[in-house]
């Protein structure tokens, strides 16, 4: 999840539903061609049945965001999403509404938004996954038990952009630490468990299961439980730029797990069944997360706002705006009592991931806890989606097009 971390269960399902026989070479995909057109509401399947005012809350948040905000900064690249200053009319009469029920908040985005399908070139069809907020127990001091640190994010971690220095590389950047006056690669996950990081009092906090530590750095943020009833929330604070690998597809690849049954749940159930190979397999994924502790509601996204279960979406932000109403037509993943069954309910894109890439594909965030990974472990679904903007900017656009 961006902010985070995003979070990259979606990585991990990605991976292992392509490619699955080794050595197979996919062919290589035409660069992402986002195409936008006008439709009416009547065009939005099931727009009628959603429970349209579940989904305030979350605009609330991505509307208090934008106030804090330059009125001329433009949403999302390219301005596809307007300006802020577009949005603020439409937030002031989001605060201002009368009635909360559904009729008054389907009344509200039908005046003040208009719809667009997305599509990438001719295909409107994407893969949309899920995501969630582990929960694990903890200790605030290492103690029996409590032996897997979470760290902070390290002093000496060095993080450049590359827009900086060049143009055509505006929104990269790399990650390392400075040795011998020179920049190199931070310390690998294996690294960093076999103790590169000890001394350094950058425990933020610890942990009994170094297997859920390790699922916890694939979604990027969580909850850490005490056994006196507390809480802490921690929150993605940084990387160390390492590439993340998929484990299920190492798997999968390997005859260890069969494609019709790779969900977060079968590979966290692998690595419980085969302790003694278990920590190798992690090892090969070199990407770590640091943490910082998360102060009230959250998790939060790639915005800077706290997610809301069941309504927030992470997109592709280099190529839709962060804020925007996405209304999703999907369906329930398998091994669910919805299996099958259509998903369809406007959301609000208000965070990003690693394997979220290209046009038409999201990642649902299903709230916290062990009931949450049950639909976000398994969700790996085709849909489509189709994007809200501000009437102004509809305007604005359609009059150029």
């Amino acid at each position: 999840m961006g902010g985070v971390g995003v979070r990259n269960l979606a990585a991990l399902l990605l991976a292992f539903s392509i490619g699955a026989c080794a050595g197979e070479t996919p062919p290589e995909a035409p660069p992402p061609e986002l195409r936008l057109t006008p439709v009416d509401y009547g065009a939005l399947p099931d727009w009628g049945r959603d429970n349209v005012a579940a989904a305030m809350p979350a605009l609330f948040r991505t509307c208090e965001r934008f106030q804090t905000l330059d009125p001329a900064r433009e949403v999302g690249p390219g301005a596809i999403g307007g300006t802020i200053a577009d949005w603020l009319p439409v937030c002031k009469a989001a605060f201002e509404m009368s009635a909360t029920g559904d009729a008054a908040a389907r009344g509200f985005f039908e005046t003040m938004f208009w719809p667009y399908a997305v599509s990438n070139a001719d295909d409107p069809e994407g893969l949309f996954t899920g995501y969630f907020e582990p929960q694990l127990e903890g200790a605030r001091q290492r103690g029996p038990g409590f032996e897997v640190p979470l760290y902070r994010k390290p002093e000496d971690l060095v993080a450049v952009d590359l827009g900086e220095f060049r143009g055509d590389l505006e929104g990269d950047r790399i990650v390392g630490r400075v040795a011998e006056g020179t920049l190199k690669p931070y310390y690998s996950y294996e690294e960093i468990d076999e103790g590169a990081l000890d001394g350094r009092n950058l425990e933020l906090v610890w942990v009994a299961d170094p297997i859920d530590a390790f699922f916890l750095h694939i979604q990027g943020s969580g909850q850490v439980r005490f056994a006196d009833g507390g809480t802490m929330r921690v929150g993605y604070a940084e990387k160390n730029g390492r590439a993340f690998v998929a484990i299920g597809k190492l798997l999968l690849e390997s005859g260890e797990l069969p494609k019709d049954k790779v969900s977060m749940q079968s590979i966290r159930q692998w690595l419980r069944d085969h302790p003694d190979r278990a920590r190798s397999i992690m090892y090969q994924n070199p990407s770590y997360i640091f943490y910082r502790e998360v102060e009230g509601d959250g998790p939060i996204g790639a915005q800077g706002v706290a997610l809301t279960p069941g309504r927030s979406l992470a997109v592709d932000r280099k190529l839709l705006p962060l804020g925007v109403p996405v209304f999703l037509d999907t369906t329930w993943p398998a091994d669910t009592p919805e299996a099958g069954q259509p998903l369809r309910r406007l959301m609000i894109a208000q965070d990003t991931g690693g394997a979220i890439r290209g046009p038409v594909r999201g990642d649902v965030f299903f709230g916290t806890g062990e009931a949450a990974l049950e639909y976000a472990g398994r969700m790996k679904q085709k849909g489509r989606y189709y994007l809200f903007l501000p009437r102004a900017v509809a305007e604005r656009r359609d009059s150029t097009s």
